[in-house]
């Protein structure tokens, strides 16, 4: 037989769990919506900004910002070495994670298709400070999958990878830089990815 006390005190157990799980719930909904509107407005931005750049070419450097100033070079160079970024200095880590994300700020508009490209979003993912969200851009005229993944890091969303058609864009880089430092270390790899800053900054 089930006392009063013990059964009240069930329905108070089971009225903060239930409590709980609906503030989840609502907290992980906001996420997804916060997520969703970023991205929106973001794809926006970009397209109104490069409409703009056939009257004003100046404007370059903003569309470049646009692109890039919410992508974290940080976690993505830090992914794309692996294993092997605990092996770096904090100071070799900053001079990697400074010439890495230069070469792709510099890289980031040689092909404006895929920014002027109709998005549709899809499904919105969040688990815990992680986000992936499905989406499809319209290029030559076929749909082209396009996940975008990001984490929430000081209370805002970052990007960190991309994956285009299946193929991400830490993984494009993990699998040349872990070769790389893997045959001829650190040093090598760093020197070949200022070689190649110095080369596309000046346009060779």
């Amino acid at each position: 037989m089930t006392t009063p006390y013990i059964a009240g005190h069930s329905r108070v157990v089971m009225a903060l769990l239930l409590g709980t799980i609906c503030t989840v719930a609502v907290q992980a909904q906001d996420a997804e919506t916060d997520v969703r509107a970023f991205l929106q407005q973001r794809d926006r931005d970009i397209k109104a900004a490069i409409a703009g750049l056939n009257n004003d070419p100046s404007q370059e450097e903003h569309v470049r910002s646009l692109v890039n100033d919410r992508i974290d070079f940080r976690e993505m160079g830090r992914r794309a070495l692996g294993d092997h970024d605990a092996t770096l200095t904090e100071e070799q880590r900053s001079r990697y994670i400074d010439t890495f994300s230069a070469i792709v700020r510099v890289q980031s508009l040689s092909d404006l298709t895929v920014y002027n490209a109709k998005v549709t979003f899809g499904e919105v993912a969040v688990s815990g400070g992680t986000a992936r969200v499905y989406t499809h851009a319209e290029v030559d005229g076929a749909q082209v999958p396009v996940e975008y993944v990001l984490h929430d890091k000081d209370g805002e969303w970052w990007l960190y990878d991309i994956i285009l058609d299946g193929v991400g864009t830490i993984e494009g880089y993990a699998v040349s830089f872990q070769s790389v430092i893997r045959k001829r270390g650190f040093d090598h790899l760093m020197a070949s990815l200022d070689r190649k800053l110095r080369r596309i900054e000046s346009g060779n």
